[in-house]
């Protein structure tokens, strides 16, 4: 029989969602899984949105424009005007959720056997994207104990070669929550313009930020050549099934090569982007926004508090998203203490799953000892995870001894 292509035999899978199998085991045991593995929020999507699909005036489904729906290009360009960024109906492309505008950003920026830059750690599907184009994922190794931002520009400068096409990375990030200042961000713009490199903003959580301000490769001055922005409603109007993102670039060229891979892929959704028209055309919207960022705001405080209670956990208060890094020395192998919670253990009934860490780095070895947490779920649900996580690991760590002292 034929083999089936190296590219896809190589990919891992993604550590958000290959242990599911497992919570549904545990859920047909009648355990009660508390899902932080994976950043669905439980918060409802706007009314103005599904009001916007329910409502929407179309006899025959037909193909949407390539480019996105005209009325759905000008909602979002006067969003990004909104937020200071004057943009034209040139400088944007509907895609199929963030997904694809970072798929296709790649595909843009990369040659097979070209290599692109990411901060580690980081979301995997940068990797498995990089892995079916050909590309070589360079990780930029970040610390937990700084909180997860750069490392000096002279650092990342040393891993720049002559195949180094493009920097990519999200902010405020997947999976650490950590948001780049003005200053990285301008550094970061310097170094593309110096190496004559594309810069490729993953920004689907900026609206969610807590500390500050969230600073756009947008608003970088002298980048019009070199950034590429990738966004997605999913995270900002709790909509991850409607698949609907952009890309957005003022490089004409960049944006022709972009055309072609819309009009190959046909077309994105047509009832989901008449749902957004109708959200942005909402006078409210603004605040329904808001009311979410302060909600995760809220969840993000709660939950560090709970997480203050783990011995020896080791995480940094994350400035934007709903995700979380932790660092425990009660583990070495992140993937096998998730399965171990889902497998074996479960308090009054109920156990937690979360993500390891492992699977968010490119070297090898490292994040075995971390898990990133989303903190999607009401307050009370997140205190009483961790409350179970925290019972989970003393158990785990115990068991651990005694199979040790038992083989000895």
């Amino acid at each position: 029989m034929r083999n089936v292509s190296e590219r896809t035999s190589a990919l891992k899978g993604s550590p958000i969602r290959r242990l599911v199998p497992l919570a549904v085991a545990a859920k047909k045991r009648g355990i009660q899984v508390y899902h932080l593995n994976i950043g669905q929020p439980d918060i409802p999507t706007p009314h103005s949105f599904m009001q916007g699909v329910r409502e929407a005036k179309i006899d025959v489904l037909s193909y949407a424009p390539a480019p996105g729906i005209p009325a759905t290009i000008d909602a979002l360009l006067d969003f990004y005007a909104d937020m200071g960024v004057q943009l034209t109906d040139k400088d944007l492309r509907v895609t199929i959720g963030g997904s694809e505008a970072f798929a296709f950003a790649l595909q843009t920026a990369c040659n097979p056997g070209d290599e692109v830059l990411i901060p580690e750690p980081f979301y995997p599907n940068y990797a498995g994207h990089a892995l079916m184009n050909g590309i070589k994922v360079v990780p930029i190794t970040t610390r937990i104990e700084d909180g997860f931002h750069l490392p000096p520009m002279e650092e990342i400068e040393k891993l720049i070669s002559p195949k180094t096409a493009a920097i990519l990375f999200s902010t405020p990030g997947n999976p650490t929550g950590v948001a780049y200042t003005r200053e990285e961000m301008m550094a970061i713009g310097n170094l593309a313009r110096k190496h004559d490199l594309f810069v490729i903003s993953d920004e689907p959580y900026r609206e969610l930020m807590y500390e500050g301000h969230a600073t756009s490769i947008l608003e970088i001055p002298g980048l019009d050549e070199h950034a590429i922005l990738v966004d997605s409603i999913s995270k900002r109007l709790s909509a991850c099934g409607a698949r609907i993102g952009c890309i957005v670039t003022r490089n004409r060229d960049f944006m022709t090569s972009i055309d072609k891979l819309c009009m190959i892929r046909l077309s994105a959704p047509t009832f989901e982007q008449l749902g957004l028209v109708a959200f942005l055309k909402d006078p409210n919207y603004k605040s329904e926004i808001e009311q979410m960022r302060q909600k995760f705001h809220s969840r993000r405080d709660t939950l560090f508090e709970a997480l203050k209670t783990i011995p020896g956990a080791v995480c940094r208060k994350p400035e934007g998203a709903f995700y979380i890094f932790v660092k425990l020395p009660q583990i070495d192998d992140s993937e096998e203490f998730v399965k171990f919670m889902l497998n074996e253990f479960d308090l009054a009934g109920e156990t937690t799953m979360v993500a390891p860490g492992a699977g968010f780095y490119a070297t090898p070895g490292v994040g075995h000892d971390e898990i990133r947490i989303a903190y999607v779920l009401e307050e009370p649900k997140l205190v009483r995870a961790v409350e179970i996580l925290k019972a989970g690991l003393e158990t785990y760590a115990r068991t651990r001894q005694q199979v040790a002292a038992a083989a000895n």
